[in-house]
């Protein structure tokens, strides 16, 4: 399909268009309602490389009431979800420090908005894209709030049937902002066979925009196979270790392993730079094709005037010598002097 939107910019960086992916570092509600902590993983997210940093900006009195459930009754001090939310805000002069931090450390700052209040409150940062989380695929205020600042949407699809995908993908479009989209399973954590590297295939094919993995499954291995396959975004759940507290951390990724991630992403990105031709490099290992291949030798000592046959000589190394693939050429010739076991046949050898 004809798309002018094949690539889209978030911030100072390009996405898609054959750029590097760009690696998202997810806090989630990981920092529990700790300010320090939240402007921790800032720290710790440039330390390990990544390009960009989100959180979550949740309102409660805006997005949830009391009739709202915990996924996963984890929380040890919140009676309710509403109370867990309110815990996770931060108020808009929090936010505004926790993007300058971000900036200070050459990071893209994003978080997931959860109502049209979230949106206003980031638009005043200056906030370069948006973020539609899994669940919020038919919150159509929120796209359209998003929309109006006219920066680009990023879509997780981690809830969606593909008809729901290419809905949400037309009614964005229709916005008049860019595009990318995310394959993700909301699962927490992702099983490996669930984590679908083959849709990111299919939502480049379908929808011709920038697409992406949004990882729950604890391993890096899924997000380095997404960008060993050319995807053009990556996000993963951040921690700093295994035994932290909170319901997305069987999801997250240590500090440690999103390290390997960008290492990974270099290292691919060096390979596909250079493609290699293979008669070059050929060429430029001569010296190492002559000490690997192997060349005519004789099976034992022969004496002058021996007609050679072909039980008298075999392939050794070094390649250096008649080649042993011209074995027809030299049977039935005669040695015009006595020949060791020890050497190579030579061309003087002979009569």
């Amino acid at each position: 399909m004809e798309n002018p939107m094949s690539s889209i910019q978030i911030g100072d960086r390009e996405v898609g268009g054959g750029a590097p992916a760009l690696l998202i570092a997810e806090v989630g509600q990981a920092h529990d309602g700790s300010l320090g902590t939240a402007h921790a993983f800032i720290d710790a997210a440039a330390g390990a490389g990544a390009d960009a940093i989100k959180f979550q900006t949740h309102i409660a009195a805006a997005e949830s009431t009391l009739d709202e459930e915990f996924r996963v009754k984890f929380s040890k001090q919140d009676e309710t979800r509403y109370d867990y939310w309110h815990r996770m805000e931060f108020s808009p002069e929090q936010w505004a420090g926790l993007a300058d931090h971000a900036a200070e450390k050459n990071l893209i700052f994003l978080s997931s908005a959860f109502s049209v209040r979230a949106v206003e409150l980031l638009d005043k940062l200056g906030h370069p894209a948006w973020k539609i989380g899994s669940g919020e695929y038919k919150s159509q205020d929120l796209m359209a709030a998003m929309a109006a600042t006219g920066k680009p949407i990023l879509l997780s699809t981690g809830m969606s049937r593909w008809a729901e995908i290419a809905d949400s993908a037309a009614g964005i479009r229709k916005l008049g902002v860019g595009l990318g989209l995310f394959q993700c399973t909301s699962r927490y954590p992702t099983p490996l066979d669930q984590v679908g590297l083959n849709v990111i295939d299919k939502l480049r094919q379908d929808h011709d925009c920038p697409v992406g993995l949004s990882d729950h499954s604890g391993s890096p291995y899924p997000a380095m196979a997404a960008v060993a396959r050319g995807a053009d975004m990556i996000e993963v759940h951040v921690i700093f270790d295994k035994r932290m507290f909170g319901p997305d951390v069987p999801a997250s990724l240590t500090f440690e392993e999103f390290r390997q991630l960008a290492d990974a992403r270099a290292a691919f990105a060096e390979m596909d730079a250079h493609p290699v031709d293979k008669d070059v490099v050929a060429d430029q290992l001569e010296t190492m094709r002559g000490l690997f291949t192997k060349s005519l030798a004789p099976t034992r000592a022969l004496s002058k005037g021996t007609v050679l046959a072909a039980e008298m000589l075999t392939a050794k190394k070094p390649g250096t010598g008649i080649p042993a693939t011209r074995l027809a050429e030299y049977i039935g010739r005669t040695l015009a002097r006595d020949i060791r076991a020890d050497r190579l046949l030579r061309p003087e050898d002979l009569s």
